[in-house]
């Protein structure tokens, strides 16, 4: 537990309270920490291909300290050893303020409709498939910080009943319906990678 503590202290302390909101409206664009240099000598290249790592792992990193810093700004703070399902609800929901997608209301005239023909009043919130895609990467990066997989609280089963709502929710009032895809286990990896998700 003190490892697992540590790793996790260690992972924040690069993050002050005053750079959050920064942070998070970084961790909305999808940029990478760091990029190679096209002009350099191709041995060097090499070298940097093996160091930086790639965007998947980047936004990770970047999400993941991005939560540790909300826990830190709570009152009074909470430590990942005791962080819950719910802390990862209420997360998701502070998230919901840097959204840019158009979630109509039932009342709206638009409601339903995939593509409005103008504006109108309703909030912005994060994307179902961008939050999907961040607890993904969140779940993953609780367990390589030490965390186990039976405590994991991105794994709960009330963070999946969320999702499923939020994702019905949104399809309801932007008139888009989703549909289950059949899993291909060639293109995974490859889906793993582009569901680094722009938020949106």
């Amino acid at each position: 537990m003190i490892g697992f503590l540590a790793s996790f202290f260690f992972s924040f302390t690069k993050i002050s309270p005053s750079n959050l909101h920064s942070l998070v409206l970084k961790m909305s664009s999808g940029k990478n920490f760091a990029e190679g240099s096209s002009s350099s000598p191709s041995d060097h290249q090499h070298h940097q291909q093996q160091t930086i790592p790639s965007r998947y792992e980047s936004q990770k990193r970047r999400d993941w300290n991005t939560f540790g810093q909300y826990l830190k700004n709570q009152r009074p703070p909470i430590p990942l050893s005791q962080c819950s399902y719910n802390n990862v609800l209420d997360f998701l929901r502070y998230l919901d303020q840097f959204g840019k997608t158009k979630v109509h209301l039932q009342g709206c005239i638009f409601y339903g409709q995939p593509e409005p023909p103008s504006p109108c009043t309703c909030p912005l919130r994060q994307a179902w498939g961008s939050l999907d895609s961040l607890i993904g990467r969140l779940r993953a990066a609780y367990e390589e910080n030490g965390g186990s997989i039976e405590t994991n609280p991105f794994a709960n089963s009330a963070i999946r009943v969320y999702l499923r709502e939020v994702r019905e929710c949104q399809a309801k009032a932007r008139g888009i319906p989703y549909k289950k895809k059949k899993k291909n286990t060639s293109q995974s990896k490859g889906n793993e990678e582009s569901s680094t998700t722009h938020f949106s």
